[in-house]
C-alpha cells in the first residue's frame, strides 16, 4: 500500500488546471480494461431525493470495488450498471458480457437495451426505457474538475466534473422534469493484480449560490486511511477548492450489520459527520442517513441523507445530499469503539494514516 501511495500523486496539480483539459474519455482499450462512468443529481424534491446512473466496466481486483456476484462469464467480461434513486426500486442493478450484450465505443455506449449514453466532452445524451425508472437526459460539463486519483505511471486515472443535466425521469407512472447541477465522473484502470483498498465513502452536496461539496474517504485493510479529501466548488465564480489536510470523517451511528450478496457483512452508517479547520477555513457537516440504501455500486450501496453544513459563519440544511459507501474491511475494524480507535491511530505509522 505505502509502494501505491508513492506512485501518485499528480491530482493535486490537475486540480489547479484549466479548462477544457485533454481529459482521456474512451471506452475499454489498451491497457485499460476497467472503465467506471457516472451521472450524480443530488438534491432533487422529493420523494427521488436524488439520481445515479453509473456503469463499471470490467470487475478490478480491488476488494471494494469488486462484486464477485455480478461475474457471470469472467471478471473482465463483466459489465455493471445500477440506475437508482430514492423511493423503492427492485431493477436498479443490471449484469452483462461485454462481449454479448454491450456496444461500447468512446462516444456510444449501449448497455444491452437497457441504457444509451452517447456524446464526448463536453456534451452527452443518456437515456434509459424500464418499466420501473426511465429518463432522458442532456448533460453538458463544467469546466470545475475534480481529479480524485492519478498515478504517475499510468495505472489510474478518477476525474470528476460539474455538471448541468436536464430531461425526463419517470418513476413507476409518475414524471418528473430535471432541471439540476449534478457530478459526471469517469475512471480507467489498468487490471492490477491486487488493491488492498477495503473502504471507500464518497459524499455530493449541492449548495445553495451554484456550490457543490464532493467529499471522498479511502482506508485499506489495516484500517489505515489513503485518502480523506474535501472539495467545495463555486459554478458562479469558476472556483475549485481542495482540502486534504485535517479532513475528518467520522460514524457516530450505524444500521444492523446486513449481509451483501458477495458475504460481506457490512455496517451502514445512520449518522456521521465531517469535519475540517484551520485557522483560516472551518467546514463542519452533520449528516443523517435516511435509509434508503441499494446494493449495486461496485461491493457496496448507495443512499442519501439530511444534512446540516456550516461554512465559516455561515450555515445550511438540506434533506438530499448523495453517499455511496463501502466497508470491506474486517469487522474488527469496523466494531472498534472509540478508545480503540485513539489508539490504533496513534500507533500508526505511515504518513497518510495521522488523519483520523
Amino acid at each position: 500500500m505505502q509502494l501505491f501511495m508513492n506512485l501518485s500523486e499528480e491530482s493535486q496539480q490537475l486540480d489547479q488546471a484549466p479548462f477544457p483539459l485533454k481529459l482521456d474519455f474512451h471506452a475499454p482499450k489498451g491497457r485499460y480494461k476497467i472503465i467506471h462512468q457516472a451521472l450524480i443529481l443530488p438534491d432533487l424534491n422529493a420523494p427521488l431525493h436524488y439520481f445515479n446512473f453509473s456503469t463499471l466496466i470490467g470487475q478490478p481486483n480491488v476488494p471494494m470495488l469488486r462484486n464477485d456476484s455480478a461475474i457471470q462469464t469472467t471478471a473482465l467480461d463483466t459489465v455493471s450498471t445500477l440506475a437508482t434513486i430514492s423511493p423503492h426500486m427492485v431493477g436498479h442493478a443490471h449484469h452483462y458480457s461485454l462481449e454479448k450484450d454491450c456496444q461500447l465505443r468512446d462516444d456510444y455506449y449501449q448497455f444491452a437495451d437497457e441504457a444509451l449514453l452517447t456524446g464526448q466532452v463536453p456534451k452527452f445524451k443518456l437515456n434509459r426505457k424500464d418499466d420501473e425508472l426511465s429518463f432522458d437526459f442532456d448533460i453538458e460539463l463544467q469546466p470545475l474538475l475534480s481529479q480524485f486519483s492519478k498515478l504517475r505511471i499510468g495505472l489510474f486515472d478518477h476525474w470528476s466534473l460539474m455538471c448541468h443535466c436536464q430531461g425526463q425521469l419517470k418513476y413507476k407512472d409518475q414524471h418528473y422534469e430535471i432541471d439540476q447541477f449534478g457530478a459526471f465522473e469517469y475512471a480507467r484502470s489498468v487490471n492490477v493484480p491486487y488493491l488492498p483498498l477495503h473502504f471507500f465513502t464518497y459524499q455530493v452536496i449541492n449548495l445553495s449560490n451554484q456550490r457543490q461539496l464532493l467529499l471522498s474517504h479511502i482506508r485499506n485493510g489495516f484500517n489505515q486511511i489513503v485518502q480523506s479529501r474535501l472539495y467545495l466548488k463555486n459554478f458562479s465564480q469558476s472556483t475549485v477548492e481542495l482540502f486534504d489536510d485535517y479532513v475528518y470523517f467520522r460514524v457516530h451511528r450505524v444500521y444492523p450489520k446486513v449481509t451483501t450478496p458477495n458475504g460481506q457483512e457490512m455496517y451502514l452508517p445512520r449518522m456521521f459527520e465531517w469535519c475540517f479547520e484551520t485557522n483560516k477555513k472551518k467546514i463542519i457537516i452533520q449528516c443523517e442517513s435516511r435509509g434508503d440504501f441499494k446494493f449495486g455500486l461496485a461491493a457496496g450501496f448507495v443512499g442519501s441523507f439530511s444534512y446540516q453544513v456550516q461554512i465559516d459563519d455561515e450555515t445550511e440544511e438540506g434533506s438530499s445530499g448523495y453517499c455511496e459507501y463501502i466497508d470491506c474491511r474486517p469487522l474488527k475494524w469496523q466494531e472498534k469503539d472509540e478508545t480503540e480507535k485513539l489508539q490504533q491511530q496513534i500507533m500508526q505509522i505511515a504518513p497518510c494514516a495521522l488523519k483520523k
